[in-house]
């Protein structure tokens, strides 16, 4: 079973939300407990991140079937970027257990770039002479400050190791850029979300999002690129909210 987190809300649909790449529950803790005045909210920490069990197996039909793990009833359901790909497969492979589908900055298909970057720079952290979070950040090498800060929150200062597993990340990564081959539709309401200034779902990628996901609507936040969520939560969470009602 996934690890979660849950916020308390008044009764209604739950709405359960999966992280992207390299994330966790908690940075979708603000707004999970925003989202939370309006319904039951569970926020999970997909396989291989976070407080959740190591795999060797990486697939979006394993983080589809994870999900649906966790579900008990008809749910909303969010997810960014990884965490989307996996809502999409879940809809697609369950669609009893999925109410409407939020999908944030990711679309149904294969991508070419490769996150190995950021596991490379985790890697080379020697962890044993790591005395705090500045410390790790100033060995992670040349990455982007703001993406520095993200990975640093899966580092567990206390246990000097990573909350993720870099090597089946990294050995699965092919799949996690991917996407399954996968039939069947999703005829629950749909909103893609993306960044405005994001270039991972692109207009020429609609029709094959419509052919599986018929009821599939496009929203954009304008000013921000794939961490839309995090740029501006306000933002993000009002969309959320004016699609799912209340």
């Amino acid at each position: 079973m996934l690890n979660t987190v849950t916020y308390d809300g008044p009764e209604g649909t739950p709405l359960l939300i999966a992280h992207g790449l390299f994330g966790s529950a908690r940075n979708w803790g603000v707004i999970a407990k925003r989202l939370a005045a309006a319904r039951p909210v569970i926020a999970v920490d997909m396989r291989n991140h976070g407080g959740s069990d190591w795999y060797d197996s990486h697939s979006y039909a394993d983080l589809a079937a994870d999900l649906a793990e966790v579900i008990r009833e008809p749910t909303d359901v969010l997810g960014h970027s990884m965490g989307g790909k996996a809502a999409m497969v879940l809809a697609l492979q369950n669609p009893a257990l999925v109410n409407r589908l939020i999908v944030a900055d990711i679309a149904p298909m294969s991508y070419g770039h490769s996150q190995m970057g950021p596991i490379d720079a985790m890697r080379q952290v020697d962890l044993a002479t790591v005395e705090s979070r500045s410390d790790a950040k100033a060995q992670l090498g040349e990455l982007d400050p703001g993406l520095a800060d993200f990975l640093l929150q899966s580092l567990d200062m206390k246990e000097k190791r990573w909350r993720l597993n870099l090597d089946v990340l990294g050995t699965e990564m092919d799949k996690i850029i991917g996407f399954p081959k996968v039939t069947g539709q999703f005829h629950g309401p749909t909103l893609f979300l993306s960044g405005g200034n994001s270039d991972y779902v692109q207009r020429d990628a609609r029709p094959q999002i419509k052919a599986l996901f018929p009821q599939a609507k496009f929203a954009k936040i304008p000013g921000t690129g794939h961490w839309l969520h995090a740029e501006k939560p306000r933002e993000f969470e009002a969309a959320v909210s004016a699609f799912l009602g209340k």
